[in-house]
């Protein structure tokens, strides 16, 4: 568990911002979690360039896991890494904003692996939330 300190600086960092769906914190009934992106079970640290600003929902479905299957090209590669990598560089918007696209093996295998479209689930929440957010004018994030 990091400091209050410690979780505000990497919130700021993020615009308080989920780093892996873009969710903002403040439609969020939940409090953001710092992510560990190598987790502290396989000897992570609290570095800052080890931490992301997480939902609860991608935190969880990210677990410890470091690597995912590409859905595409059927291979195992390194999910996606906020301190190492760009967003833009591995995921876009579906036209409609409702969608997060994986343009990467590295993003198509983090949008698998964390269910950042909530494509497991019958009521597509997730969509519905995006498409409300749209209408307010919070979403997509630019």
């Amino acid at each position: 568990m990091v400091s209050e300190f410690l979780r505000e600086l990497v919130a700021q960092r993020a615009d308080y911002r989920c780093e892996y769906c873009c969710l903002p914190e403040f439609v969020s009934a939940d409090r953001f979690t710092v992510d560990h992106i190598q987790p502290r079970s396989l000897s992570g640290s609290d570095d800052l360039d080890n931490l992301a600003f997480a939902c609860r929902r991608c935190n969880e479905r990210r677990y410890n896991f470091t690597t995912g299957i590409d859905p595409e090209i059927k291979q195992e590669v390194a999910l996606f890494n906020p301190r190492q990598q760009k967003w833009a560089d591995h995921f876009a918007w579906s036209s409609d904003g409702l969608r997060i696209q994986g343009v990467t093996p590295t993003g198509r295998a983090t949008c698998d692996r964390l269910d950042m479209n909530d494509d497991r689930h019958a009521n597509g929440f997730i969509q519905t939330s995006r498409q409300f957010w749209r209408q307010i004018g919070i979403h997509p994030p630019q």
